[in-house]
């Protein structure tokens, strides 16, 4: 996948597009855990990642969902998808660490840049892409009968990782640590991850991403099913994941992008067309002081 071809439903080999792509915007040099700049290391040297799609459009059969939407997510920053439903926020996600393609009338076109690497080369395994770049879902999907425990290493199987029992318990104390859940499960760790309330099944399938040890963590509305008490232990464990692994979310929830991004991208279809981004960069500037009448009028609640 190029930037320069787009694709057609159903054909990736098509032709060079006529079509100009949307100008990429600059953003300043991603943060690094210890505070300072830096352009994050290589593919698969671990440490914090930029992802940056370009000319993205995506397609389910015939119907055109997204139209060349580029953005950077720079490195150890939060970045939040808004918009109204229906306008490619979530598919977005997706196409981020290849689910897109997943649906077997999907088709795309652009690329996805994982600290310069495209994730769609045909010579990289979907497994190597998800691995890097993890994924947490709207609603919570523990595996009910499986342990807490059991839940949190699940994922090392799918990626082909193997661990001794030693390096096993540290990683499941690490993850849920991370996740915010450690204290609260620590003596129940061989309990029914079905068994634990529904901020904790979140946190818990957070972990579970974190076990991989991803450099991206990709959340579709992870607090929208959740009470006000779990929606702020989940903002606090973004917060501090946002220090080691870098994470785009999407939500509805206007106070929590303000509240947890570092930057927003503002999505819209009008009348029809497919999703593009209307606006994006810095939060606070986004909720102050929008540069587009339409994105003032959403982040203030007057539609959507």
């Amino acid at each position: 996948m190029t930037a320069n071809t787009l694709s057609t439903p159903g054909d990736r080999t098509a032709g060079p597009a006529t079509a100009v792509l949307p100008p990429v915007p600059a953003f300043p040099p991603p943060r690094r855990p210890d505070g300072a700049a830096g352009d994050g290391a290589a593919p698969g040297d671990g440490g914090l990642a930029s992802v940056h799609a370009r000319g993205v459009s995506a397609w389910f059969g015939k119907h055109k969902v997204l139209d060349r939407v580029s953005l950077e997510m720079p490195a150890g920053r939060v970045t939040a998808l808004i918009g109204p439903s229906g306008c490619g926020k979530s598919t977005f996600l997706r196409i981020l660490n290849r689910m897109h393609e997943l649906v077997p009338t999907a088709a795309l076109a652009g690329e996805v840049l994982l600290d310069g690497a495209d994730i769609y080369d045909p010579a990289k395994r979907v497994t190597e892409a998800r691995r890097h770049i993890g994924m947490v879902f709207q609603k919570p999907n523990p595996f009910p009968a499986m342990s807490i425990q059991d839940n949190v290493v699940a994922g090392l199987g799918l990626t082909g990782r193997k661990v001794d029992k030693g390096v096993r318990e540290e990683l499941v104390e690490s993850s849920l640590t991370r996740a915010g859940l450690w204290n609260e499960v620590k003596d129940r760790l061989r309990a029914p991850g079905g068994g634990l309330s529904g901020g904790q099944q979140q946190r818990l399938c957070i972990a579970r991403a974190l076990a991989v040890t991803p450099r991206v963590l990709l959340m579709d509305e992870p607090c929208s099913a959740l009470d006000p008490t779990s929606t702020r232990r989940i903002e606090e464990t973004i917060t501090d994941l946002s220090r080691e692994v870098t994470i785009v979310i999407v939500t509805h929830n206007m106070q929590q992008a303000a509240r947890v991004s570092d930057q927003c991208a503002f999505f819209l279809a009008e009348a029809g067309t497919p999703g593009r981004i209307v606006e994006h960069g810095d939060t606070d500037a986004m909720f102050s002081e929008p540069q587009d009448a339409r994105t003032f009028d959403y982040v203030n609640g007057r539609f959507g």
